[in-house]
């Protein structure tokens, strides 16, 4: 299979690129253009079987592995990844939106730092260690689930995967169908890197088919899931009949309180790019600003001239700081609640429910003032 197309007709199961056992496929939008430009397979639920079945057989040969060999492979594949890096920074902007710029440096560079350090800490953990008379000994829990989302769709990855192949664990991935390019790119390095067949593994499609699929498989051991708070809690639903681990990590409305001896003009400006960053879609945008009521006029003038250093358009030219949101749906979605707190009282100082450019699915760098608690938008 050549990696340098996005139109994908395979998944990764047991060491080889195969066909899915059902026919149909997602199409992936560039968001900046309304244009599609990949495909690739939807699976099902007896993909899952195959892949689960594949890991649970690979995982006793690579947890029997020594640290030191885990740690080869992991170094290996993280100066595969690195090899691919200008690919995956594009083709990441392409799917998601991101700036072309910051996709290369965080969203491609992010993940090899990930590998990098997953490799290293393999010759740092204790093992077993004896504490009192207790003897601890650390072991690998067996078959991973990994299901991640489109806002860092290679980070979260990596994070997951790399991290499990080092413990010695095997895995069973499913990448954000909105987001999945990039997950084949890395499994193109995988595969490049022989790691043995079974540990790990890629199953794309559906959160309600595959997701749930795996969240429910009695042959996966835990489920490491990032992503809303709805999805999540059906996956710990789903875990649940049969005692598995669960790691979520979800949605929340992170706080930037900048208290009144800061310097102001620099607290303001940093958390306003913060939430800019990554086209606006960073999980830990700082989104509720803070600040002493007398200086509250100050930091709004400050927010909404940091706002306008955001213009928004094509993520590949030079200028463009700010992307598209990744989907039509999530457009309306932010739109929604722009328009919600306008309903609610709240005064919009810059931007605005109003697509600023003509194709795409941008939104405005948007600053809300005269926010209370019990507006939609605050929570």
């Amino acid at each position: 299979m050549s990696e340098q197309t996005n139109y994908r007709d395979q998944i990764y199961i047991d060491g080889q690129w195969v066909a899915s056992t059902g026919t149909d496929t997602i199409d992936i939008e560039n968001p900046a253009t309304e244009e599609i430009i990949g495909r690739v397979p939807s699976g099902t639920a007896e993909d899952v079987d195959k892949a689960v079945a594949a890991a649970k057989a690979a995982f006793d040969g690579w947890a029997a592995t020594s640290p030191e060999e885990r740690g080869k492979y992991i170094t290996r594949l993280q100066e595969a990844v690195a090899a691919r890096v200008e690919l995956l920074g594009t083709t990441i902007s392409q799917e998601m939106g991101a700036p072309v710029k910051f996709s290369q440096l965080v969203q491609a560079g992010l993940p090899i730092a990930d590998i990098a350090t997953a490799a290293s800490l393999v010759s740092e953990v204790k093992w077993t260690e004896q504490l009192g008379n207790s003897t601890v000994v650390m072991e690998p829990i067996g078959v991973v689930g990994a299901i991640t989302p489109w806002n860092y769709p290679l980070h979260q990855v990596t994070a997951k995967i790399a991290y499990a192949l080092a413990a010695g664990c095997t895995v069973v991935l499913k990448p954000s169908e909105v987001a999945p390019l990039c997950s084949f790119i890395f499994f193109d390095a995988i595969h490049e890197v022989g790691l043995p067949a079974g540990v790990v593994n890629l199953v794309t499609g559906y959160g309600n088919t595959v997701g749930e699929a795996i969240a429910s498989h009695p042959d996966v051991d835990m489920i490491s899931f990032t992503g809303s708070t709805r999805a999540g809690s059906r996956v710990a639903e789903l875990g649940a009949p049969t005692i598995k681990k669960v790691a979520l990590e979800l949605g929340g409305k992170s706080a930037n309180v900048i208290l009144p001896d800061a310097d102001l003009e620099k607290a303001v400006k940093a958390g306003v790019g913060n939430v800019m960053m990554n086209s606006g879609q960073t999980c830990t945008a700082l989104t509720r600003m803070l600040v002493h009521e007398d200086q509250y006029d100050e930091a709004v003038r400050i927010a909404a001239e940091a706002a306008a250093d955001f213009p928004t358009g094509d993520p590949n030219a030079d200028g463009t700081r700010l992307g598209p949101l990744v989907s039509g749906a999530q457009r309306e979605r932010v739109v929604g609640y722009i328009n919600k707190g306008i309903e609610e009282g709240a005064r919009v100082v810059v931007g605005g429910p109003d697509n600023p450019q003509d194709k795409g699915h941008f939104v405005a760098p948007t600053i809300f003032a005269d926010v209370t608690n019990d507006m939609t938008i605050a929570q």
